[in-house]
């Protein structure tokens, strides 16, 4: 059975990107489930798909799943970010039984209220400077790309998950000089708002932790980070981090017949192919590239790190 929290957040997952760990978080979703899911911004990404179109299997599978965790009773909230912008025009309507909101509050189990925001408008590269925003992406794309082949030889020999790119990212001065003010200035505009604390994506770095009396939280990403934000039946916050979930390589699991959903007409960005189902609920296809353990492995070892209850 799936570990049921209150309530769960992720982003950045870049569903259309060679550097989505698709299989890492097919393998979260089947193992996690809430009363709210929380998907904080960049889950599809438009920049890239716009360059060349990624689509793989098994970014079907998740997007499946997440349809199916909604339609099941999980209540699903969409917070589009600055690479699935395309989604803004949607805010205010469901897409199939998921919500598409601006920004979010959540109240924990003890009472206190998060601001949960991609993050993206705080963001003066985004802002301001667009065309420098797209350069550092093509950059930042084929730095993932050497992580994913880095970590495809790890894997053969037998070692854990590893990020390269995170780790050259938090190695240049630069990098670590704009996190931190990316995090103080969420913090102020939170505290400006009257919540106790925020929830946001866009910077690849999961943390947790109070700035100056409020909560910072931050849920990472799925093609670094591999980590998402929890909140238990009590009100506490966990980062899991899902990185020693699929250590062993299996064969694919055989195709079965499918079926198309019917759907609300898609932007232009998102191809109709990428949102088909199964005839069995509960089948899931991975591509090739990304196996998956058809059962969680006994040796699976979550890294949590709590915070004690403001």
């Amino acid at each position: 059975m799936p570990t049921h929290w209150r309530a769960i957040w992720i982003s950045d997952l870049h569903l259309g990107t060679a550097g989505c760990n698709a299989a890492h978080l097919l393998d979260f979703l089947k193992h996690n489930d809430a009363d709210t899911i929380y998907l904080v911004g960049d889950i599809i990404d438009g920049w890239q798909l716009r360059k060349n179109w990624v689509w793989p299997r098994a970014h079907n599978d998740v997007v499946q799943k997440i349809l199916r965790k909604a339609r099941k009773g999980s209540r699903v909230v969409f917070i589009p970010g600055n690479h699935d912008e395309f989604a803004r025009q949607f805010i205010g309507y469901a897409f199939g039984d998921i919500e598409v909101q601006a920004d979010a509050v959540h109240v924990t189990a003890d009472g206190r209220r998060l601001w949960v925001t991609h993050g993206d408008q705080f963001d003066g590269v985004i802002q301001h400077s667009k065309w420098l925003a797209h350069l550092g992406d093509t950059l930042y794309t084929f730095t993932l790309w050497l992580n994913l082949h880095f970590n495809r030889v790890r894997r053969r020999m037998g070692l854990h998950y590893w990020s390269l790119s995170q780790y050259l990212k938090h190695r240049v001065k630069n990098a670590v000089s704009f996190i931190t003010d990316f995090e103080e200035v969420l913090v102020s505009e939170a505290r400006r708002q009257g919540y106790d604390g925020v929830v946001c994506g866009h910077i690849h770095k999961a943390e947790m932790r109070e700035i100056d009396g409020l909560l910072y939280c931050n849920d990472g990403d799925w093609v670094e980070s591999l980590s998402a934000l929890v909140e238990d039946q009590d009100g506490k916050l966990q980062l899991l981090f899902w990185t020693d979930a699929l250590q062993h390589e299996v064969a694919p699991t055989k195709s079965r017949r499918r079926r198309a959903v019917e759907l609300p007409a898609l932007p232009s960005a998102v191809h109709p192919r990428c949102m088909e189902r199964d005839d069995d609920d509960d089948a899931e296809h991975m591509d090739p590239s990304h196996p998956a353990s058809p059962t969680r492995p006994a040796h699976l070892a979550r890294r949590v790190r709590e915070t004690a209850d403001a």
